[in-house]
């Protein structure tokens, strides 16, 4: 099956309305999302539209757990061990970031609801690069029910931001744990709130 005809399924299925695909940087950024489905990857890819080729930070073993979501793990992904993450992962993703690609990462890690990670934090904090928060809603059940239960879904593309501008609002003295546990609660708000909705 072609990533064509899965991103037509995206749209018909999830009647995709996008909002603020302008304000996707040309020169990259790290776009950060809120991990609920494996069709995570999927709907992002297809609501930043074709031009804007997303390389998503994802499981190896999506690959073969499923394979519809996997043509776009091995079009659009950086395949990473997330249970044994080497030092050969943190370097492509870094390289991926700092060769100016839209890299997306979920900072849960995982659709089933985990706390955010302080990874997304240091990469931004190690190349500078901006953070693009996208906010998913949907009106239905999601994770979808199949065969018919598919929702309704928007997407809500935010205005980038660089880590800067949040560790301005944080008080002086924190130690390095506080300061990026912190830093990425806030980064999290920055997806909730859909910019500023």
């Amino acid at each position: 099956m072609s990533v064509a005809v899965v991103a037509l399924a995206c749209k018909l299925l999830f009647r995709l309305r996008v909002e603020g695909r302008e304000k996707i940087p040309d020169d990259g950024a790290i776009l950060i999302a809120r991990h609920r489905s494996y069709w995570d990857i999927p709907i992002i890819a297809v609501a930043c539209g074709a031009r804007r080729r997303i390389s998503f930070v994802a499981r190896r073993s999506l690959i073969r757990e499923n394979p519809l979501i996997g043509i776009f793990v091995l079009l659009y992904a950086i395949p990473i061990d997330r249970e044994n993450f080497r030092p050969t992962d943190y370097r492509r993703v870094l390289q991926a970031i700092s060769a100016g690609q839209l890299v997306g990462i979920f900072p849960e890690g995982t659709t089933k609801g985990a706390a955010p990670k302080i990874g997304v934090v240091r990469f931004a904090e190690k190349t500078g690069q901006k953070l693009l928060p996208v906010k998913i809603v949907t009106h239905g059940p999601y994770p979808p029910r199949y065969p018919f239960g598919f929702p309704r879904a928007e997407i809500y593309i935010g205005r980038p931001f660089r880590l800067q501008e949040l560790a301005e609002e944080l008080p002086p003295g924190l130690d390095r744990r506080e300061r990026e546990a912190r830093l990425t609660l806030m980064m999290m708000e920055r997806i909730d709130t859909g910019d500023g909705r």
